[in-house]
Parts: structure tokens; C-alpha cells; sequence
């Protein structure tokens, strides 16, 4: 009797962690999609050559996406010959397998450009030409795909579609650029329509989505080539737009949302407005407007009251005041890049190949340790990502792993 205890207890056991497995997400720029990594335990110094590397993989191809971690896999993308790869790691490197799921990014700044979202032991993945495509997360299996821009009649736009996708509940929702087809939510087990919304009918702008909770209500905020939008995610009905347009329309970070206030910046010398959100989420207010910070695609953190990130010149560093916009302070401490915030210290990875531990002052920021990328090449864009304790790093055809918890 005792030993068919045990026994079931096991089995409880495996079936709770098989369902944990199944139901875990992994996406763009953390939990919240906002650059925070609710980590613990990481080391507060690195040595000088930086956190031991764990591995390497270095047979990516071309592209700039990120690393997406669940408990026991890693995946990414990458372009060889032309052709976007899924690629799954176990956590100790190993490839366990990569598979085609179609045609790639060949022109300017050529390669993949969206990073795989993780959800309910599946994967959904978008490339430069607009084919979605969802996967099974275990080996690969294909489940579904749809063409975007040619179900949706949707234009390409000049660097080629680029969205980390976004699912909220039963859908999963995508930016087609189209006039009567602006935004659209799918059902992601079979990618059949839910509603379109005609938004601004404005293109897409490189944009990733965020999405607002306001009680019952849930707001999917987006960027189109001249608009910030508001769309309610039952309906698709458009609930509101603000106007941000730039040179070349391109709004490549993914809004900030905290406490009814809502910030979004771009590149190409627009910077950043914050906007007041209406208690019942149905309008908004500008409150103030900062063109320090006018981050192209390297996005920013909410730490303390405090907005980080870069400017698009590569100036400097800065640090803005959240209910103001003032300039609390900036400096040059790497190159222009991305960022993310993780047990108490702001990680840097600059455009120049150097990626740096920092912690925020009340007047400064303080340099604590840096290294330089070891391996890869072409820009360094992919966003960093911290998971189970350890540091994510793209660089073009390589992907590097770091212990962040072990000198």
C-alpha cells in the first residue's frame, strides 16, 4: 500500500511538471516584455575577462533575434543561404534539432529579425516576409502557418516585417500594415481569424506590442508607421491613437506601462512621449515629451521611478525622470545599445561590441564591470536575455551562454 503511494506521488509529480513545462512562456524582453529579469543570486562583479562562459553554438546564420529559455530548452532563429532556421538547445548546448520553416531576410541588413515566442508547448515565429509560422515546442512539428501580407493584403515595408509577437489569453496578435487589416488577432492553435482591426491603416513600423490590464479590460498597444495605438483585445475596436511619426517610421521598442502612464520612444530624433491613460483605458493625454532618449531599437527600463536607456547618436546613457521627463543625468558609458535591469543592476550591450554591469546612482551611473564579445559578427542588435541564472548573448551567427551566478 505504501509503495502505491509512492508511486502515485511520483506520478502526480511527472504530471505536474510535464503541464508546468506546457505551460510556460518565454518572449521578447522578459516576463512583462519590458527588460526586467526577476532574477536573484547574481554575481555583483564580474571578472575581468567577464562571467564564465558556459558554451557556444556558432552556426546560427545571419539575423539579430533573440535567445527564448523555458526550464529546459533554448531557442532562436537564425538565416542560412537565405532559408530562416528554428534552432532548439538543451541548456547544456546541445543542439537538439533545427528545422526550415521558409524564406529569409536577403537585403539590407540581411537575417532574421524576430525572436520565437514560447507558449503552451508552442512556438510561434515571424519572418521578414511575413509568414507566421506556429510549431510544435517539443521537436519542431509543424502545426501552422499563415502569410500576413498576403492573406491580409499587407505591404512589406523597407527593412522587412519585423514583430516579437504578443498572445494575450486565446490570441495571438499581429501588426499586417494593412488599410483594412491593420492589426489582427488570430486563435494561435490553428491561426484562423479572430477579428482585424483597421487601425490607422498606416504600414507597420518594426514595432513589438504591449499590452495594457486595466481590471477586465485589456488594451494591445502598438506602433504603426505614424500612430501609437490603442485596440481593445475582445474586439479589435481602435480605442484611441496618438501621433509619432519620425523620418524613416520606424518604432522598433515596445511601449512602457506603469500605474496608468504609458511611454513610448523612437529613433531618427523623435525621443519619447508619455501618455495618460484614461481609468476606463477608452482615451489618452500627453503629459510630456523628451527627445534625449530617442532609442531606435535598443529599448529601455523603469527602475525606481527612473526611465534608462540610450540615445540614437550614440552620445550618452540617461536617466529620465518617469512623472517628468526631466534629465536626471547621462553619460557615455558604452556604446549606444540595449538594456536590461536584473537583481538590482542595469546590463548594457552596446553597439561596439561591449557589454557592461552597471548600477544606477542617484546622480550617475557606476561602471561596475564590462567585456567585450568574443564571438560572431555583423551589428550587435539581439537583445540580451537573463534566464535561470544566466546572461543570453546574440552576436550575429553566434549565441554565447554565461553563468552569472559563479566567478
Amino acid at each position: 500500500m505504501q509503495m502505491k503511494k509512492i508511486l502515485t506521488l511520483l506520478s502526480l509529480a511527472t504530471l505536474f511538471s510535464i503541464n508546468t513545462d506546457a505551460q510556460e512562456t518565454a518572449q521578447w524582453r522578459g516576463p512583462d516584455r519590458d527588460g526586467i529579469y526577476n532574477e536573484t543570486g547574481l554575481l555583483k562583479i564580474w571578472p575581468d575577462a567577464g562571467p564564465a562562459l558556459l558554451w557556444h553554438f556558432d552556426g546560427l546564420g545571419e539575423g539579430h533575434s533573440s535567445a527564448a529559455v523555458t526550464g529546459n530548452r533554448v531557442y532562436t532563429t537564425g538565416m542560412l543561404e537565405g532559408i530562416g532556421y528554428l534552432f532548439c538547445f538543451d541548456l547544456a548546448g546541445k543542439l537538439n534539432w533545427k528545422v526550415p520553416y521558409g524564406e529569409e531576410w536577403t537585403e539590407s541588413w540581411p537575417g532574421v529579425r524576430s525572436t520565437p515566442l514560447i507558449k503552451n508547448g508552442k512556438i510561434y515565429l515571424l519572418s521578414g516576409f511575413g509568414k507566421l509560422v506556429c510549431r510544435n515546442a517539443d521537436d519542431g512539428a509543424f502545426i501552422w502557418s499563415v502569410d500576413i501580407l498576403k492573406d491580409y493584403q499587407g505591404p512589406n515595408i523597407q527593412w522587412g516585417v519585423t514583430e516579437n509577437l504578443l498572445i494575450d489569453g486565446n490570441k495571438l496578435f499581429c501588426t499586417v500594415g494593412g488599410t483594412e487589416a491593420n492589426v489582427i488577432a488570430l486563435n494561435p492553435d490553428t491561426g484562423k481569424l479572430i477579428w482585424k482591426s483597421s487601425g490607422k491603416g498606416e504600414p507597420s513600423a518594426y514595432g513589438s506590442p504591449a499590452l495594457i490590464k486595466l481590471g477586465q479590460k485589456h488594451i494591445l498597444v502598438t506602433h504603426t508607421a505614424k500612430s501609437i495605438l490603442g485596440i481593445d483585445t475582445e474586439n479589435g475596436k481602435l480605442l484611441w491613437s496618438h501621433d509619432q511619426p519620425n523620418k524613416y517610421s520606424v518604432h522598433a521598442n515596445t511601449p512602457l506601462f506603469h500605474e496608468g502612464y504609458l511611454y513610448c520612444v523612437s529613433g531618427y530624433g523623435k525621443g519619447g512621449v508619455m501618455l495618460k491613460v484614461s481609468d476606463d483605458g477608452g482615451a489618452v493625454e500627453e503629459v510630456w515629451r523628451n527627445t534625449d532618449i530617442d532609442n531606435k531599437m535598443g529599448g529601455v527600463v523603469l527602475v525606481k521611478g527612473k526611465i534608462f536607456g540610450s540615445d540614437d547618436s550614440g552620445k550618452a546613457w540617461y536617466c529620465l525622470d518617469w512623472k517628468t521627463g526631466t534629465n536626471m543625468y547621462s553619460e557615455k558609458i558604452t556604446g549606444r545599445g540595449n538594456i536590461i535591469y536584473a537583481d538590482g543592476l542595469l546590463y548594457l550591450y552596446g553597439d561596439n561590441g561591449e557589454i557592461v554591469l552597471a548600477e544606477p546612482l542617484a546622480n550617475s551611473f557606476k561602471k561596475i564591470s564590462a567585456f567585450k564579445v568574443p564571438y560572431g559578427a555583423d551589428q550587435h542588435w539581439a537583445h540580451l536575455v537573463i534566464a535561470n541564472g544566466r546572461l543570453y548573448v546574440r552576436h550575429g551567427p553566434s549565441l554565447m551562454v554565461y553563468d552569472l551566478r559563479k566567478n
